[in-house]
Formats: C-alpha cells, structure tokens, sequence
C-alpha cells in the first residue's frame, strides 16, 4: 500500500492490526466510531475490530457535529477515534476518544464470519440516516463479487480516492484489492489534479469513480494531456451515470466498467466488465455472480451472501426492506433488454407520472448532461394541475454561459417524446450533495415547495 509518500507491506499493515488488536478496549459487539480522511490506520482498525468481534461505525467527516450525534445516538458507540484533522470536532460529540494504547488489555479472539462488523449509514436521501448493518461474511462474498467485476489479480494496482467511510470506497476496490493481494494507492481524499497525477506517475490499472468526481478529473486542465495508458479500466459506481462522462473516458481508450448496489448490498450487485463496456455503454451490467437480483414491478431486488443483515435499531424499516426469504427491495428500478442486461431507470420515488405516462429523470437528465454549456443537472417532479405531475429541471450552467429557459427546453426536441419534456426550467449555482456525489431530490422538493 502506498499512502502519503510512504509505502507500507502487507507485512507492515498486519503489524498495525496485532498492535491495534492489542490495545483495543472493546467487547464482542461493542460499536467503535472512525472520524477521518482515508488512512491506513482505518483499515487496521477494520480488521482488529474483526477479530475482536466488534463493529466499526464509520462517519462522514462532511457531516454537521449535530448530523453525527444523531448516528451516534442511534449506535452507541464505546470509542470514537479521530485523526488529528477532526479531533476538536470528535471531542464535542459525548463519545470517549479512543487513542492507541492507551486504553488496552488484552483479548480473546472471539470474531467470526458471522459477525457484524459494519454500520454504515447511508446518505439519507430521504432525509433521515439508516445504520445498514453488515457481517464480516458480507464483506467477503462482497470482495469475491469484486474480484469478479475488476479481473482483479495479484498484479493489479488500485487507486483509491473516494471517501472509505461509504462502501463504495472501502468495499467496492480497497478491501477486495487487499484480500486479492494487490496493490492499492490510497489517497486521504479526493483531489482530480492528484488523481491525474498519480495515474500518470503512479500507473494504477484500476481505480473508481462516482458521476461528480468523473466530471472534476475530465474538467481539470490536466485531464488532455495526462497519460492514461495503464488503466485497464475505469469502474464508475452510482445508479445512473451520464453517457457524456463515459464517453469522455472510451474517447481516451480507457472503457468505463460499472457497479451497480447501493449501501445494503455491501454495494455490489450486477457489474458491467469491462469487455462489454463500449458497445453496451450506460447499462448496469449482469448480477455479480455471488448474488441474485431480479425485477418485481420494474423494481430491483437483491438477495445473497453481501446484502445486509438489518438496519440497526429499526425494526419497522428492516421489514419493510427485507422479505422473509432474503431479498432486499432496493427503491431502484430497472429494464433488462434482450441480451439479460440491466439497464437503471432511477429511484421508485423519483418516477413522475405525467398524465399517466411515466416520466424516468434519468432520461431528461442524460439529454442535459450532453450540453456542453450546462456543468450540471438534476430533474424532479412537482405537481401540476393539468398533468397531476411534470418535470422540473435544476440546472448549474458552466462559467461565462448563458442558457435561457427557452435554450434549454430546445435541447429536447426530437430527443424525448413531448410529454417527458420539463415544464420548468430552475437555474441554480449548485445541486445538494450527499458525500458520494449523489443529488438529494428530497432538498430539491423542499426549494420548489419554499418557492
């Protein structure tokens, strides 16, 4: 591994886990909070946790310090520890800090596959924080589906910048290129001038994006002249990702693989390997082969090894997730087409029904991400009276443009049928994130309602 200009073995990292082992004050079960960049010291900590059968919470050091006492209330924690960037902010929080080897006596081994040993909670897209609860067993049919969806070997080499504390940059390359022997670059976060950087200097054969970091590395003044060859592929890790950024990548020679899962799913559920990149671009891919996933309704559903056990300390929300026999209805829908493909619509509760016709976001938002004038794009529904739903698109136009509504109803025309066409035109400086990049519609609703 190499982070922050060191190297570090295998060896080396195991060093770190018996220390951690070592010091740590914990029980089977005991819940220990991460609050940092990316750093090898969260990964040792990850695996001593393991074997001690306790259970990592890692938080989002973006959100507020009352967004993180509402995790914590829900999860307890014994220990939250903190790197030196967040330790003012850890300390405000109630939770004891943990600092390594101070607090330690020594302890049995009791971890197992089947133990919990993440809560990750997801990006609230409905407003309110779920803690998606999974085993050790989980993370590992989660690295052999990855293994499976990046050809990865001992040879290989990972960039990792996305953030560790969402699976997607923890479990989706990080821990599956660790249990395939391979190499991995760990960046603390997520700079596009680093990343090119790197890929230039470093020559990773694999590393993963999300739609808003893809649009950051292609627009950087580095991107035209940065040697891309050692890329082997490029995987992109979100529901829906827009044609125009992959198309950037296959332009490059670099095809764009994706994963799709979400949170409960550990995230991997169906890939699209890198063979069959460009001809089926924009399209999830097939089922991992370690899980089952099938459509009901147009929804997608999961069930297998990787998908979360509950959702911690909500009973009410784990059934309504989970069927009896284990599968989890991910909100998502999906078409397949004839070659057994999945191709994501977008969320159930992003649908528009416009005078009964289905409306998918997706669609509208594919046509304006292809306007070079707009840097970006979101569409959601509102009421209207006359069609009971229509479309509303918010739009971020790139410097020095200047769009008008009219400019940007012309973009549809002959692309999407009359009745998919927004009604309304929102012009913003900026879309609601969540960490991953993903736009919170919820908060896009409430300024239309506010309006």
């Amino acid at each position: 591994m190499h982070f922050h200009g060191a190297d570090i073995s295998y060896a080396g990292l195991w060093k770190s886990v018996q220390e951690k082992t070592r010091t740590l004050d914990v029980s089977k079960g005991d819940r220990v909070a991460y609050l940092g960049y990316n750093s090898p010291d969260m990964l040792a900590l990850l695996f001593a946790l393991a074997r001690l059968g306790a259970i990592l919470v890692p938080l989002n050091w973006r959100l507020t310090a009352a967004e993180h006492r509402t995790i914590l209330e829900d999860c307890k924690p014994k220990w939250i520890f903190c790197d030196a960037d967040f330790e003012v902010h850890g300390m405000s929080l109630g939770i004891p800090i943990g600092k390594n080897g101070s607090k330690g006596k020594v302890q049995p081994f009791t971890g197992s596959d089947a133990d919990d040993i993440l809560i990750v909670y997801t990006s609230g897209t409905t407003g309110k924080p779920k803690g998606a609860v999974l085993t050790q067993s989980a993370l590992i049919w989660n690295g052999f589906n990855s293994i499976h969806a990046h050809d990865l070997g001992q040879a290989d080499h990972v960039l990792t910048a996305l953030p560790l504390f969402h699976v997607g940059g923890l479990n989706n390359q990080t821990l599956p290129a660790l249990l395939a022997g391979a190499t991995v670059t760990l960046h603390r976060r997520f700079d596009p001038g680093q990343w090119l950087a790197d890929v230039a200097a470093r020559k990773p054969t694999i590393s993963l994006l999300v739609p808003a970091t893809i649009q950051a590395v292609i627009s950087h003044p580095d991107w035209a002249k940065t040697d891309l060859s050692s890329l082997k592929m490029l995987n992109a890790g979100s529901m829906v990702i827009p044609d125009s950024l992959i198309r950037a990548f296959h332009e490059r020679g670099v095809p764009v693989g994706q994963i799709y899962g979400c949170t409960e799913t550990a995230p991997i559920a169906t890939v699209l390997l890198k063979e069959d990149a460009m001809r089926k671009l924009g399209s999830a891919g097939k089922p991992a082969p370690h899980c089952e996933v099938k459509l009901v309704e147009g929804e997608v559903w999961v069930r297998g090894p990787n998908v979360m056990r509950c959702y911690w300390n909500d009973p009410a929300a784990t059934a309504e997730a989970l069927t009896a026999d284990g599968w989890f209805r991910t909100g998502d829908l999906a078409r397949t087409d004839e070659e057994g493909y999945f191709w994501i619509m977008g969320r159930s509760k992003d649908v528009i029904i416009s005078g009964g016709e289905n409306v998918y976001p997706a669609e509208l938002e594919n046509v304006l991400a292809d306007c070079s004038a707009i840097a970006e794009a979101a569409v959601i529904g509102i009421e209207d009276r006359k069609w009971g739903e229509a479309a509303c698109a918010f739009v971020v136009l790139k410097e020095n443009s200047k769009l008008d509504e009219s400019a940007v109803l012309s973009l549809f025309d002959g692309r999407l049928a009359r009745f998919k066409h927004p009604r309304r035109i929102v012009f913003v400086d900026s879309l609601p994130k969540n960490a991953m990049g993903k736009v919170q519609k919820f908060d896009l609703k409430r300024q239309v309602a506010d309006s």
